[in-house]
């Protein structure tokens, strides 16, 4: 979400169609297709796979990072980026030493790039500015058996997400039980149908042209409650959580950072944002411990919005999602 990625777009946009166009792929594919991989690239222990979503009538660009062993089967690590959707330098591999830290490990490592401003959710209706979003049908019903098949997985899954999608890898939590065993939310707003919670959403979307009304509908509607993660905290339960965020208070290197990298106004974003998704998350915490749910948490007494913190927090719930996959952490 960071202020300077948003100014990319329309360079991002373009960039994603190239990239699709040259590994074979198209935008578009023939309408009633069931869902399918389309192409698959390998460039080393990279696949560059574009999916065929018959919810969203096109192809989504798929990236994998394949396991340290490949002749062996191994787990899925969903891993989700934040509103920008992974286009350019937003993006765990841009901006983190997340892939080249898994890279010993026997896990596949899926990135999905796309779902610009969307909260990779099923909105109602096309948007004007963002189209036809139907993520929440793509990642827990087409994706992963088409995954299963072409990655020879274990079947096993775990899910983790920053920022928007932070509060995404929570609504496909409870919108599929089971789908994923562990899941690790970095720096997300969990709590969306009340007055600060939409004003939370509407923002994000609004910084990506998009209009909520086409999302989950006018405030009033009962789509904003049926996909409030805290709303719906009973359908955590039997998942391995990890919840972090920030205090919004900044450290010395995010004071520096901030100030080499958008000046004092996206300083006070970094602190705002933090400050709001930090909120809630203490407010998940509530009605998890009220409904005896167990999670772990890492609220630490400084951080800001950005992507040091969300390295660390990987590092740190590893554990956790490995164990969710079956794996030593």
């Amino acid at each position: 979400m960071k202020l300077s990625a948003l100014l990319r777009t329309g360079v991002c946009a373009t960039t994603a169609a190239l990239a699709i166009t040259m590994l074979g792929g198209t935008a578009t594919a023939e309408p009633g297709k069931p869902p399918a991989i389309s192409s698959l690239v390998k460039d080393g222990r990279t696949w560059h796979v574009q999916v065929y979503s018959a919810a969203m009538d096109k192809d989504i660009t798929v990236d994998v990072q394949r396991p340290v062993d490949e002749s062996q089967p191994a787990p899925n690590f969903y891993l989700l980026n934040g509103l920008d959707g992974g286009y350019g330098t937003a993006s765990w591999k841009a901006q983190t030493d997340v892939l080249d830290w898994l890279a010993d490990k026997q896990v596949n490592v899926i990135q999905p790039i796309g779902g610009f401003a969307s909260y990779y959710a099923d909105w109602e209706k096309p948007d004007p500015s963002l189209g036809v979003n139907k993520w929440k049908t793509f990642f827990t019903e087409e994706l992963p058996p088409l995954l299963d098949k072409a990655l020879n997985s274990t079947g096993l899954n775990s899910l983790a997400g920053i920022s928007t999608s932070g509060t995404s890898v929570l609504q496909l939590a409870e919108a599929k039980p089971g789908l994923w065993k562990s899941v690790a939310a970095y720096s997300g707003c969990a709590q969306i149908a009340d007055p600060a919670g939409q004003s939370f959403v509407k923002l994000s979307v609004n910084r990506g042209g998009g209009n909520t009304e086409n999302m989950y509908g006018p405030d009033n509607s009962p789509d904003w409650a049926a996909n409030d993660p805290v709303v719906n905290a009973e359908k955590l339960r039997g998942t391995t959580l990890y919840i972090s965020s920030g205090s919004g208070l900044p450290a010395p290197a995010d004071v520096n950072y901030y100030l080499n990298n958008g000046g004092p106004e996206t300083l006070a974003l970094g602190m705002i944002i933090e400050g709001a998704t930090n909120a809630c998350s203490h407010n998940l915490k509530a009605r998890l411990d009220g409904l005896g749910i167990p999670a772990t948490y890492q609220f630490p007494p400084v951080g800001t919005h950005y992507w040091p913190y969300w390295q660390q927090a990987l590092h740190d719930s590893w554990p956790l999602l490995a164990q969710g996959m079956g794996l030593q952490g």
